[in-house]
């Protein structure tokens, strides 16, 4: 990236992190993706229950690999051969772990972290639960406020985890969702039975956290996930 580029995108960075602090979160900037997993692993202690969220962000990253590498107690949604109970089940487990993974949709330079899950287990796991959370997410993920984190999860980061999860939707087909723009009546939400193959159920923001610095958000200075 051109010097005068990164440094513009490097202000960005810092007045997010400064307002994810604010926000009693800790935050902090991992240069590269080749870092990330160097970080993850020094600050996951051996043995630790470990669960994560579904996360392009995370395999791009080899944090599943890490994790599946048996130096944790992995509760592993990726494991072969897992039924639908069993899935279930490590969801629920997931809520009592000492350590759980993921990314965003998108982060606010006010400091606020926004989510849109379809079974929402990721989201809750997020708001309640865990003893620890470690985000992992691009700087690519930053957006000046809420309205853009929106725009972003309805031309961006859904229709591309709807393509990957093969979802019979309008965003696979156009790009983009059924309710694209940003106004009274597409806020967050589509409207009832809209998109019945939806990915897009429940929608969080993360902002002013009761209990501080249980959250971690590692900004990464490169391409990750969506």
């Amino acid at each position: 990236m051109d010097e005068h580029l990164y440094t513009i995108r490097m202000k960005s960075v810092q007045r997010t992190i400064e307002q994810l602090r604010k926000n009693n979160m800790q935050a902090h900037f991992i240069p590269t993706i080749a870092q990330v997993k160097t970080e993850m692993k020094a600050r996951l202690s051996k043995g630790a229950t470990v669960a994560v969220g579904g996360s392009v962000s995370l395999a791009e990253a080899g944090i599943l690999e890490l994790l599946q590498s048996g130096d944790y107690a992995f509760l592993d949604r990726y494991a072969p051969n897992l039924t639908r109970e069993d899935i279930r089940q490590i969801y629920t487990a997931s809520f009592a772990a000492d350590v759980y993974l993921s990314s965003v949709n998108a982060i606010t330079e006010h400091g606020e972290l926004y989510c849109v899950d379809g079974t929402g287990n990721r989201v809750a796991a997020l708001l309640y639960g865990p003893k620890e959370v470690i985000i992992v997410a691009s700087w690519d993920k930053i957006v000046p406020d809420l309205a853009q984190a929106v725009l972003r999860v309805k031309h961006i980061a859904a229709p591309a985890n709807a393509t990957r999860l093969k979802k019979n939707t309008y965003c696979t087909e156009q790009g983009h969702c059924i309710s694209a723009k940003l106004d009274s009546e597409n806020l967050m939400a589509l409207r009832a039975g809209q998109c019945p193959e939806t990915i897009c159920a429940s929608y969080v923001v993360l902002s002013n956290q009761r209990i501080k610095d249980r959250i971690t958000v590692l900004i990464v200075g490169e391409s990750l996930g969506y």
